[in-house]
């Protein structure tokens, strides 16, 4: 049977997952964009603004100031966690696992990834009570080891509340990419490593190997995790609810705060549809670059 032929027999198992796509996303993200050009409170009838929805998004000063905690938020759960998981999976793979042994490799990796199958609402109840300003563990053990100058009300304050997240999201994320990484090695020729070794590579030139040998891998995670982050929501909603003022305010919870608190149903479409926008344009950007990648590499 011709090649072509046997790839069309594939695209009958396509149509489930096309449906559902429709019903979930495309369907509702096409009605959020047609809400997004109106004026609505959620009830009765809608009033059409054309673009005015969007025009007010741009010159809001809480949209921008939602937006700059985004960005900040991608340091935290992207370029923190994708770099410190890549330096503990080779640390783990290259070092640990044969020097010391696999079970610790085993145990110290699945205890770096246990954050992420916690619940948010639970993890984010815990670190409530952690960072406590009266009974938190975090204060007790500043006042206990003489730093009482350094309590805080880790995210009651302003100049604290943001970076105490951003802390809590690296503490979160960081597993992610280790397991990812670490998996991306099993295929590692070793034979190469094992040249490396002999030609008198020192542990960062190795490493440098393994950075350009998993660099699809590495792609995916800082494609998925910088989504993740422009989508980021559960952790401020139970953290701080944006709070303190606009302190830790990221667009996705702007949005719910017009949707379901101000009743401002078309401005919060119109902050949806522009960080969706915003979204795919990045995932087209990466996925571009990735295809480059591996069309000069040969893959």
């Amino acid at each position: 049977m011709p090649t072509k032929d046997i790839n069309r027999g594939y695209y009958y198992f396509l149509i489930p997952g096309l449906i559902l796509f429709l019903l979930i996303i495309g369907i509702p993200f096409l009605m959020n964009i047609g809400i997004s050009l109106t004026k609505w409170n959620g009830i009765g009838k809608m009033e059409w603004v054309g673009l005015s929805n969007y025009k007010a998004v741009l010159t809001d000063k809480i949209f921008w100031a939602s937006f700059r905690n985004n960005v900040a938020m991608i340091f935290s759960v992207v370029v923190v966690p994708t770099l410190g998981g890549l330096m503990l999976a080779v640390l783990l793979f290259d070092y640990v696992s044969v020097k010391i042994s696999h079970s610790l490799t085993s145990v110290l990796r699945a205890g770096y990834y246990l954050p992420q199958i916690l619940p948010v609402a639970i993890a984010g109840v815990v670190w409530g009570w952690i960072l406590n300003p009266n009974y938190g563990a975090l204060n007790w053990l500043l006042d206990n080891g003489g730093l009482s100058q350094f309590t805080h009300n880790w995210l009651g304050e302003k100049a604290t509340a943001l970076p105490s997240v951003m802390m809590i999201m690296i503490w979160f994320q960081l597993g992610y990419p280790l397991v990812i990484f670490m998996s991306a090695m099993q295929r590692v020729d070793p034979q190469i490593l094992e040249a490396a070794l002999i030609d008198g590579a020192n542990w960062f030139q190795r490493f440098k190997i393994i950075m350009v040998l998993i660099f699809p891998e590495i792609s995916v995670v800082v494609l998925t995790t910088t989504i993740h982050a422009l989508k980021i929501f559960a952790q401020i909603f139970v953290l701080t609810r944006g709070g303190p003022g606009h302190a830790t305010l990221v667009p996705s919870y702007f949005a719910y705060q017009n949707f379901f608190e101000k009743a401002k149903v078309g401005y919060g479409s119109a902050i949806s549809t522009v960080m969706t926008t915003l979204i795919l344009l990045l995932t087209l950007v990466f996925i571009r670059i990735q295809f480059k990648q591996e069309k000069e590499s040969g893959v």
